[in-house]
């Protein structure tokens, strides 16, 4: 077993996020129902630096809004890291379903890349802000974890600045049901600091 630290995970660092409008009809499968509108599901993009303290590794990963009842989370459809103790902690601890994925960051930028041993996953450009504004944010994911849904709670806060970024998803890649579609708007998020776990139990796959 991977030498991952046990829940929670407190992590730092800084990402570039975007949020998208994709057709329902094109999402892959998910253990709670799309919050939808007018036929499209909100699912949101990021490319994540986390550094010291805590964990430092790479992540790009895809996010599809969902509900169960009356409580509303995020269900993570794909994810790459370049950390193994990431991939083996978010696979055992929470059912997020994380592979393994080469990166290049551009140093202190937000110029990043993705591929894995299939070929390029995604890609993001977007300049560095100088400035923002310090907001928090909690919520849940929601993960297929055997026969149960694993609910795992998170707090989130960071510098929040809108950028425009261009994204680039490979039309032959694992992300390729995002496309035609264009994100709707993109943050950067600078000086994140972000509580991860413990999970819960959250039922039998279903709505």
């Amino acid at each position: 077993m991977a030498g991952y630290p046990p829940e929670p995970w407190r992590l730092n660092g800084r990402g570039c996020v975007a949020v998208w409008l994709v057709r329902a009809t094109q999402l892959p499968p998910l253990p709670a129902r799309p919050v939808t509108l007018v036929g499209r599901a909100v699912v949101g993009t990021a490319f994540v630096d986390y550094r010291p303290p805590g964990m430092a590794y790479h992540e790009v990963l895809a996010a599809v809004l969902v509900r169960r009842g009356p409580r509303v989370g995020v269900s993570i459809t794909h994810i790459w890291v370049d950390s193994e103790a990431s991939r083996a902690g978010g696979r055992e601890l929470w059912g997020i379903p994380k592979e393994r994925a080469a990166f290049e960051w551009d140093g202190d930028g937000l110029t990043a890349s993705a591929r894995d041993g299939r070929g390029p996953v995604a890609s993001v450009r977007a300049r560095s802000p100088r400035f923002g504004v310090w907001l928090a944010a909690v919520a849940s994911t929601w993960q297929a974890l055997g026969d149960d849904v694993a609910r795992t709670p998170l707090r989130a806060s960071g510098l929040v600045t809108p950028v425009r970024a261009a994204w680039r998803i490979d039309p032959a890649g694992p992300l390729a049901w995002l496309l035609p579609h264009r994100p709707l708007v993109g943050v950067a998020v600078r000086r994140m600091r972000m509580r991860f776990g413990p999970r819960r139990r959250g039922g039998r796959p279903g709505g």
